[in-house]
């Protein structure tokens, strides 16, 4: 019985995988693409670094997908938020068992943010399957870079199923700079990089970022009908704070606000879509944060912000800096501004000066122009797209 409802499965699977092959137009995720990377698992032990976004369709989570075809899952790894996602941005994540495959789920957030030997031992294969949106303080590259490592000093191979970049289209922000290395920001990229997942690990492998340059084992599933300058538009919210597409766009920009007195609207259900406090001048605008999904506790909490709705806005291919320009010229304790670590998002220490010293935003980009230059060429070599 147990061997007829594989058969029955995977026909049905393949089926519909062939059927959509025809449909030209649809992205189709590696995750989805079953033949093309299955075989490398058969007889494997596999380690998997997934969350709530690692599907095959939105019905079918990539793992419960696998175990149904026979595959081998021993362990798997988990990101910042959480396997289900639901955990608020920097809540320490705790190991546990998962209550539907019972799967031990293994936190890689937090303290520990690198398998250990142990975790590894018995791990013929890791799989990674997340779902990045292209910006460098969103963490999942670097726990990415993570990964690769582990995997390079264990011998392991590591299998990317690749994603689209909601966010693939444009490059821009400052370059990283040493100074500011932490795991918001772990590589010389810009804040926007235009790559997907598998192309960033490449390009981790090729530029010798792992310690000592040591070089990952590394297979890319590539995803099918996608290019940089196609729209993509998200199945599933990749964390609990973005749960949208103008969300997503408009994270880029506004992120640059969290490390300062401004709400970006967490404890709302317009995160990454408002801004505002209750200083800044009063407008038609207001919202007032509360203990919610993704933010236990918001900053402001029920406090009445004076804000911006930009749930309409009409992003262009740029990182916008006059919603923090306007914040911060609008502010009436200017020096109380900005919040320590500011530098980490940024990834760059003048950007704060440039603002305290009233330069504008064209005055701001013309710096970030030789960096965006030099890492454009370096991108080239890695793109799949």
């Amino acid at each position: 019985m147990k061997g007829s409802f594989k058969s029955t499965f995977l026909f049905f699977l393949f089926f519909n995988l062939g059927f959509n092959c025809l449909c030209q137009q649809r992205i189709i995720c590696a995750a989805e693409q079953i033949p093309k990377y299955i075989y490398l698992l058969k007889n494997e032990n596999i380690g998997i670094v997934a969350n709530k976004a690692s599907v095959v369709s939105r019905n079918s989570h990539l793992i419960d997908t696998l175990l149904a075809l026979g595959v081998n899952i021993k362990k798997v790894f988990v990101p910042e938020h959480g396997f289900r996602g639901e955990a608020d941005a920097g809540e320490k994540i705790l190991n546990q068992k998962d209550t539907k495959t019972g799967l031990p789920i293994l936190s890689i957030y937090g303290n520990q943010r690198k398998p250990s030997n142990k975790q590894l031992k018995g791990i013929s294969i890791m799989v990674f399957d997340l779902q990045d949106v292209g910006v460098r303080f969103y963490t999942y590259i670097s726990t990415l870079h993570y990964i690769m490592e582990a995997c390079a000093e264990k011998n392991i191979p590591l299998i990317v199923l690749d994603r689209p970049n909601p966010n693939g289209h444009f490059i821009d922000g400052p370059v990283l700079e040493k100074d500011c290395k932490s795991f918001v920001g772990m590589h010389p990229v810009p804040i926007v990089y235009g790559m997907t997942i598998g192309e960033y690990a490449q390009m981790i492998n090729g530029e010798g970022w792992l310690t000592n340059q040591i070089k990952c084992q590394l297979k890319v599933i590539k995803v099918k009908n996608y290019t940089h300058k196609t729209y993509y538009e998200l199945p599933l919210r990749p964390s609990p704070n973005l749960p949208n597409s103008q969300a997503i766009a408009l994270y880029p920009s506004l992120c640059l606000l969290e490390p300062t007195v401004i709400s970006v609207g967490r404890g709302t259900e317009m995160q990454f879509q408002i801004f505002g406090h209750p200083n800044l001048p009063k407008s038609k605008f207001n919202f007032t944060p509360k203990p919610n999904f993704g933010a236990k506790y918001p900053k402001l909490e029920n406090k009445i912000c004076n804000g911006v709705d930009l749930r309409k806005y009409n992003m262009t291919n740029k990182i916008e800096l006059k919603w923090i320009l306007d914040s911060y010229s609008n502010f009436p304790e200017p020096k109380s501004f900005f919040k320590e670590g500011f530098f980490r998002i940024a990834g760059t220490k003048k950007l704060k000066i440039q603002i305290e010293k009233g330069l504008s935003e064209d005055e701001i980009r013309k710096t970030w122009e030789d960096g965006l230059i030099s890492f454009k060429s370096t991108r080239l070599k890695y793109l799949l797209y």
